[in-house]
C-alpha cells in the first residue's frame, strides 16, 4: 500500500452528452440524452440536466423519453468522441507516462512515476488538479472532468465521484477508512444489485456495517473470495498497480434495428459498412486481427457468434467485410435480424497478412467469393438515414446537425460549437444540396 496520494483518478463529466453540448450551441443548459434513440434504444450518456428527471445511462429510451419528453435525443458521434479523448489522454501522458485508460472518458494516472519531479504534498497536487483541469478544458473546448487523488486506484476512484461534476478531491493518507465509512456498499467494486440484496439481508447497507461484520459471516453469504474482497476494499486495501498498457482483446462493432431486417442486400451493406469501421478502428491503433466475428440476433431474441480464424493477421476493411459475409451465409436470416454485429480478435501489432490471402480461404470462404461474383441485385438502394445529432452540410446554409426526420422529410438546425444558436431549415430528405458530413470533419472540429 502506497503512503503518499500519488494515483490520480480522471472522469470527463457526461462525456458523450458534454461533446454534444459543446458543438451544439442552442442545447447547452438544456436536457440531452446520447442514445435511446428508436423503440429499441439504450441512453448511452445523459447531461446532468437530463438527469434531474431521473435518465441515466442504460435506461431504454422509451423510459427516458417518459420521463423527460422534452430532452433532446441524439444518436452517437464516435469520431468526435474520440478526438476529444485522444487530446485528454495526451494531456494526461504528459503529466506522468504511466496512465490507465479505462474508456473514452475516465482513466487512472500513476503521478509517482512522472518524470516532472511533482510535489506531491496536499498544496502540490491541489495545483496539479488545478492546472489539469484547466488543460482539459483547453484541449477539448471547454469540457469539464471530475478529479480524484489517492492512495490507490479504488481510493481515487471514489474520490472523483465525491464533488461531480466539475470538482476534485484529494484524500489525505490515512483518512481512507473514515471517508469510506458512512458510504453505501454500493461504492464497492463488485456490489451490483445480486450481492447488494444479499448483504442487506445479513443488515450491510453500508461500508460501516462491512467494516464491523465477521469475514466468517460474510463468507457463508458471498462466498470466500467475494468476502474477502470486499473486507479488503471497506478498509482501503488495494494494492493494485496503474497499468499502462490494457490489451485489447476484440474489436467490433454492431447495429440493434427499430425493425427486423431480412433483406440479405441490406444486411451485407451492414455488414461491409461495420467492417470498414472495424478496420479503421484496427489501423487507427497500429493493430491487426486474426479473427473476424460476427454476431446476429433474430426475430425470436436468439443470438448466434460464428467466427472465422485467418492464416494471417489483418487490417483490411475488404477481406474482414468479405468473411463476415461468408459467415453472414451460414445464417438463416429468413425471419429477420434484430441486431448485427461485426467483430475482430486474436489481436497483435504485427503484420503477418498472407499475400494470398484471397486465394487462401477455403471450404466456407469460397462460398463468399462465389457470392461476390454473382449479378447484382438491380433495386433501388434505401434512403439516406439521417439520424438526429448527425453532422450534416449544405451547400447553402453552411454546416449544421439534423434535429429530426420522418414522412421524406429532414429538419436541420444550422451551427456550429464556434456560432451563435442557429437557425432552423427543413428540406427533403433526397435534397442533393444537404450532405452528410464526412467523419474526418468531426474529428478535425473536435481537435
Amino acid at each position: 500500500m502506497r503512503h503518499e496520494a500519488s494515483i490520480l483518478h480522471l472522469d470527463l463529466d457526461a462525456f458523450f452528452a458534454s461533446v454534444e453540448q459543446r458543438d451544439k450551441p442552442s442545447l447547452r443548459g438544456k436536457p440531452v440524452v446520447v442514445g435511446g434513440v428508436g423503440s429499441r434504444g439504450v441512453v448511452a450518456t445523459a447531461s446532468y440536466e437530463a438527469r434531474l428527471f431521473g435518465v441515466h445511462s442504460a435506461m431504454p429510451g422509451h423510459e427516458a423519453k417518459r420521463r423527460c419528453p422534452h430532452a433532446a435525443f441524439l444518436g452517437v458521434r464516435f469520431p468526435a468522441y474520440r478526438a476529444a479523448s485522444r487530446n485528454v489522454m495526451a494531456v494526461l501522458r504528459d503529466l506522468s507516462p504511466r496512465i490507465e485508460p479505462l474508456s473514452l472518458d475516465e482513466a487512472f494516472v500513476d503521478l509517482a512515476d512522472s518524470p516532472h519531479r511533482l510535489d506531491l504534498s496536499l498544496t502540490g497536487l491541489e495545483a496539479i488538479v488545478r492546472d489539469l483541469k484547466a488543460q482539459v478544458a483547453e484541449v477539448t473546448g471547454g469540457l469539464t472532468a471530475s478529479v480524484g487523488v489517492g492512495t490507490s486506484k479504488f481510493i481515487s476512484k471514489v474520490a472523483s465521484e465525491i464533488n461531480k461534476p466539475d470538482g476534485s478531491f484529494i484524500v489525505q493518507p490515512g483518512t481512507e477508512v473514515q471517508l469510506l465509512r458512512p458510504m453505501s456498499v454500493k461504492v464497492l467494486p463488485g456490489v451490483g444489485p445480486v450481492t447488494l440484496d444479499k448483504l442487506r439481508r445479513i443488515g450491510v447497507s453500508t461500508v460501516d456495517d462491512l467494516q464491523r461484520i465477521s469475514l466468517d459471516e460474510l463468507v457463508q453469504v458471498v462466498g470466500r473470495a467475494h468476502g474477502q474482497g470486499l473486507v479488503d476494499l471497506a478498509h482501503a486495501r488495494d494494492d493494485r498497480t496503474v497499468e499502462p498498457e490494457r490489451e485489447a482483446k476484440s474489436i467490433s462493432v454492431e447495429d440493434t434495428f427499430e425493425t427486423d431486417l431480412v433483406d440479405i442486400r441490406r444486411l451485407t451493406e451492414i455488414l461491409d459498412r461495420h467492417a470498414a469501421q472495424v478496420a479503421g478502428r484496427l489501423r487507427a491503433a497500429e493493430l491487426f486481427a486474426r479473427t473476424v466475428t460476427i454476431k446476429v440476433r433474430q426475430h425470436d431474441f436468439v443470438t448466434q457468434t460464428r467466427a472465422r480464424t485467418l492464416t494471417g493477421a489483418t487490417d483490411r476493411s475488404d477481406l474482414i467485410g468479405q468473411v463476415a459475409r461468408g459467415l453472414l451465409n451460414g445464417v438463416d436470416t429468413s425471419n429477420g435480424v434484430r441486431l448485427l454485429g461485426v467483430g475482430v480478435a486474436g489481436l497483435t501489432d504485427v503484420l503477418q497478412e498472407d499475400l494470398f490471402a484471397d486465394e487462401g480461404l477455403t471450404g466456407a470462404e469460397d462460398e463468399v467469393i462465389q457470392t461476390r461474383t454473382e449479378e447484382p441485385d438491380q433495386s433501388p438502394l434505401p434512403a439516406r438515414s439521417w439520424p438526429p445529432g448527425i453532422d450534416v452540410v449544405h451547400t447553402l446554409y453552411g454546416p449544421g446537425w439534423v434535429w429530426g426526420s420522418g414522412v421524406g422529410r429532414v429538419t436541420v438546425r444550422f451551427e456550429t460549437r464556434d456560432t451563435p444558436s442557429g437557425p432552423v431549415r427543413t428540406f427533403s430528405e433526397d435534397d442533393p444540396a444537404l450532405q452528410l458530413r464526412p467523419v474526418a470533419e468531426w474529428a478535425d472540429d473536435a481537435d
